[in-house]
């Protein structure tokens, strides 16, 4: 069997032809599959070997790898790559010649974001990443705490499985943290879990079933939308204003469904949402719980900016004291994105009921690294680079907006956080395809549960400040 990755290097793509660098190599593989040089099971090069092979950055050998997913040429193996499909060996020459690319560019979905972000050591920062630049992160206060950690004792004890609920010592640690929100929780409300999103996924695998509605923020997280619909639940939008959702929207949408069917969650990202960077105020915070309350809801609130925020804006946990909320956070967003370190703080009630379902899924979590955080926050480590990130961040996001303005751009709200909101003027999805050669956006689309075309994308303050991107962006408008 000729594998992909064995195959001789291929002529140049043409950078000035009318198809997309992206169409051309994804033309390239469907040709070779329909020639039977690669037959079914091959495994296709790695997103790495092939931008390497083909002179194109990782994003467009990502985004043609995604053509051909949609087309059921090839199949995403988990933790394996992509290889080509086995039931093209029944489909005829003519059928695979039929094969063409849409008219209308695939759009860049939330897994190709994601996968936008496993990006090689010195790669090009990219406007649509989700985290902080590598070189602002503290690679000496992470190696002395991981040192502090992996001696004696406390190395010993990681050749064991943890506490089922997480470290002791983290747990009595982010007790501490959240008490600076306002936030009132003993450590035995609080569960560690492989990041923030495995914190969502234990709490919807364990309150919800296939079939079920749930309440979500629009615009809001793409990769939610995309996990909560892959476990086959009833995604309901709800509008989300500049101090919260559309309240009259979450009843209508809650009152129209049958009592069985009225959803059950409302899944919120209530401080510096993701993507237009507004946070909820102090007055619809009551006015949720007031609703959850009459109607039986439990509010996840997805925390995960908090290290990024003033800590004086409301959590509904803090003015519900753990009732009804369910509070989630991680660090992949202040401290390192790797160490995969989240949490959850609950009703005493479904502590045990998440703990169940966090054995089932990931059986334990890293005792080294939430030990090695655990120091981090003791010793106030974590509060100082915080405090550095921010300044940084502070200087990024004005940079960032001067560059946008200065290049025709306009903010659809006002600029906060890590994330902008920015109104292009074109068909983001559009502009998208235009310069994934070179940069990596994240267009609105991606932000809404139902797509629509959009001139809005997120930007990431952080990585958003190379004026090449905005003189580059500004003629592909021209363009379009």
């Amino acid at each position: 069997m000729l594998e992909a990755s064995h195959a001789p290097d291929p002529s140049p793509l043409v950078r000035e032809a009318d198809a997309t660098l992206t169409e051309q190599l994804a033309g390239r593989f469907r040709e070779r599959i329909r020639q039977r040089a690669l037959a079914p099971g091959a495994r296709l090069p790695s997103v790495r070997e092939c931008a390497r092979r083909h002179g194109v950055s990782p994003h467009t050998v990502v985004a043609a790898y995604d053509q051909l997913l949609a087309l059921g040429l090839v199949e995403a193996r988990k933790q394996r790559g992509f290889y080509v499909r086995e039931s093209t060996a029944t489909r005829t020459s003519t059928e695979l010649d039929a094969d063409r690319v849409p008219a209308h560019p695939l759009p860049i979905s939330a897994t190709s974001l994601i996968r936008g972000m496993f990006q090689p050591p010195g790669a090009r920062a990219m406007p649509g990443l989700g985290t902080l630049p590598a070189d602002w992160l503290d690679l000496p206060l992470l190696a002395g705490a991981l040192r502090k950690v992996s001696s004696g004792q406390q190395l010993a004890a990681s050749l064991r499985y943890g506490e089922p609920a997480g470290e002791g010592r983290l747990r009595q640690a982010l007790a501490g943290k959240l008490a600076d929100f306002g936030v009132s929780a003993s450590a035995h409300q609080i569960i560690t879990t492989v990041g923030a999103t495995n914190a969502l996924d234990i709490v919807t695998r364990t309150l919800l079933r296939a079939g079920d509605s749930v309440l979500v923020d629009e615009p809001g997280w793409s990769v939610e939308y995309a996990r909560l619909a892959a476990l086959g639940l009833r995604v309901l939008p709800v509008p989300r204003g500049e101090d919260g959702p559309d309240l009259a929207v979450m009843q209508t949408l809650i009152e129209s469904q049958k009592p069985s069917q009225r959803p059950r969650l409302y899944v919120t990202v209530s401080v510096l949402n993701n993507p237009t960077g507004a946070s909820l105020s102090l007055q619809s915070a009551h006015r949720v719980l007031q609703l959850a309350q009459a109607h039986g809801l439990h509010i996840v609130e997805d925390d995960t900016y908090a290290h990024l925020a003033p800590a004086h804006l409301p959590r509904m946990a803090a003015l519900d004291a753990l009732e009804r909320t369910i509070y989630i956070s991680g660090f992949s967003k202040i401290l390192v994105p790797n160490w995969r370190v989240g949490f959850i703080a609950a009703p005493l009630a479904l502590v045990d009921r998440f703990v169940d379902t966090k054995l089932l899924t990931t059986l334990t979590t890293p005792g080294i690294t939430e030990q090695a955080l655990a120091h981090c926050l003791e010793q106030g480590l974590l509060r100082r680079h915080t405090e550095r990130v921010m300044s940084k961040l502070g200087v990024a996001r004005s940079r960032t907006v001067k560059l946008a303005e200065a290049h025709g751009c306009r903010f659809a709200a006002p600029p906060r956080g890590l994330f902008g909101w920015v109104d292009v003027g074109v068909d983001t999805e559009r502009l998208a395809q235009v310069l994934l050669d070179e940069w990596l956006i994240a267009p609105g689309a991606l932000f809404h549960a139902t797509h629509r075309p959009t001139t809005l994308m997120r930007i990431n303050f952080a990585t958003s400040q190379d004026q090449r991107f905005w003189r580059t962006l500004e003629r592909a408008r021209a363009e379009l």
